[in-house]
């Protein structure tokens, strides 16, 4: 399994209602593409001052990196992805990815 996580730096006052609905597409895309095992978002609630503003996060958990590699060309995550870039601070700068393999 490979578990896909993306931490994002909104601007300040990015409206909660507008993270909601690409979390909402990106929780869409489970219907499109076979083997996302599941889709979770969540807000940092740690208390060290480390996440250099990267304060939301969402991972996919994908049943191997064929379905990672599906999902990433996917026109559907294209188009989410322009939209998450186009609303994080300082583009793709506002943009981590990291995928790990669980076993």
């Amino acid at each position: 399994m490979i578990r896909h996580i993306v931490a994002l730096r909104f601007p300040a006052g990015t409206s909660q209602q507008t993270k909601d609905d690409l979390y909402a597409a990106l929780a869409g895309l489970k219907s499109q593409i076979d083997g996302i095992l599941s889709f979770h978002a969540s807000r940092n609630v740690t208390v060290e001052p480390l996440s250099r503003g990267f304060d939301d996060v969402f991972w996919f958990d994908f049943r191997d990196t064929a379905v990672r590699d599906a999902y990433l060309v996917h026109p559907a995550h294209q188009a989410i992805g322009a939209k998450i870039v186009a609303a994080t601070e300082g583009g793709a700068e506002g943009v981590f990815v990291f995928d790990v393999a669980v076993p």
